[in-house]
């Protein structure tokens, strides 16, 4: 296990450090934002590339004009988000909540997504804790089938779906990892990877920005505990890419917190194959159940490296 400073000259999200841009990262204590020097989609965007049209013709192309930013959320080098204290995760949240209204608001954008890659499994190429927020022109696929998918089901059963997915794994009782009065963490019946988790308000929100301070306080706990038994697991930083799925407004949408881990047993990753990649189907390595079995078996204070 690779031990971390608390602090490394060549890192561009720690204090006093200069960025790839030329700006210099200022002395910050708790979550620090700033544009992305490398964005994937900018204000300035270019209208039309490599001469396609996006009119007409087989190959289309559309400006992909939007704002990216980082959000750090330790000036520590060494600290993960399972690692701060359940007060600093709710100032996270704070920040996540403020980054998306602003972002929501602008004319231009259609979809914002919050989302972290940790570990270098993930592609992650620096360890300083911190996630990514892309608000884009478009509406991302996976938002807008998910919006579908809920609103259907509420046309067709007067139900929200999210809830009767909770009432589900609550009747259930095996898949759940963490619980109180109004957050809830599980394995859903229907993972796709073997440590797939959802954590999420058991109440209806279509964003976090919606939640009261008391529901964003049980959430953080919930989310804390959750990663701390992925952490336990196998005594590692526990490789995930974490998203927030959320939409400005809608009938029956809920917001949610989703981990992919990325590994499948000790030190193993979990690769998609030919089924995933050609035909669209999963192949969990392990069920659901027992899965969960495991992440309940470990302790919720988390080891010490």
């Amino acid at each position: 296990l690779r031990q971390l400073p608390r602090s490394v000259p060549g890192c561009a999200l720690c204090p006093g450090n200069v960025r790839i841009s030329g700006s210099v990262t200022p002395a910050y204590d708790g979550v620090f934002v700033f544009t992305n020097d490398c964005p994937c989609v900018s204000p300035e965007a270019p209208e039309v590339a490599l001469g396609y049209s996006p009119e007409a013709g087989l190959y289309r192309t559309a400006a992909a004009k939007g704002v990216c930013r980082v959000l750090c959320y330790s000036p520590h080098h060494n600290k993960s988000l399972v690692e701060l204290p359940v007060s600093e995760i709710v100032q996270v949240f704070h920040a996540w909540r403020a980054e998306y209204r602003e972002l929501s608001e602008m004319d231009s954008v259609k979809s914002v997504l919050i989302f972290e890659n940790r570990g270098e499994a993930t592609g992650n190429s620096n360890p300083h804790p911190h996630c990514q927020i892309y608000a884009v022109n478009f509406v991302f696929r996976t938002i807008a089938e998910e919006a579908e998918a809920q609103q259907a089901h509420l046309r067709a059963t007067q139900r929200e779906l999210f809830q009767d997915i909770i009432a589900a794994e609550k009747e259930d009782g095996r898949r759940i990892l963490a619980e109180n009065a109004s957050a809830v963490s599980f394995i859903p019946y229907f993972a796709r990877l073997p440590y797939e988790v959802y954590v999420c308000p058991k109440a209806t929100h279509p964003n976090l920005g919606t939640l009261s301070d008391a529901e964003q306080l049980e959430l953080a706990e919930v989310l804390r505990q959750t990663l701390t038994r992925l952490d336990n697991l196998w005594q590692c930083s526990f490789p995930y890419i974490m998203l927030l799925h959320q939409v400005p407004e809608g009938p029956g949408y809920h917001f949610y917190i989703q981990l992919h881990g990325v590994l499948r047993a000790e030190e193993q990753l979990k690769a998609l194959g030919g089924l995933e990649l050609g035909a669209g189907n999963y192949v969990n390595d392990s069920s659901p159940e027992a899965s969960a079995a495991r992440l309940q078996a470990v302790p919720v204070d988390r080891y010490l490296a």
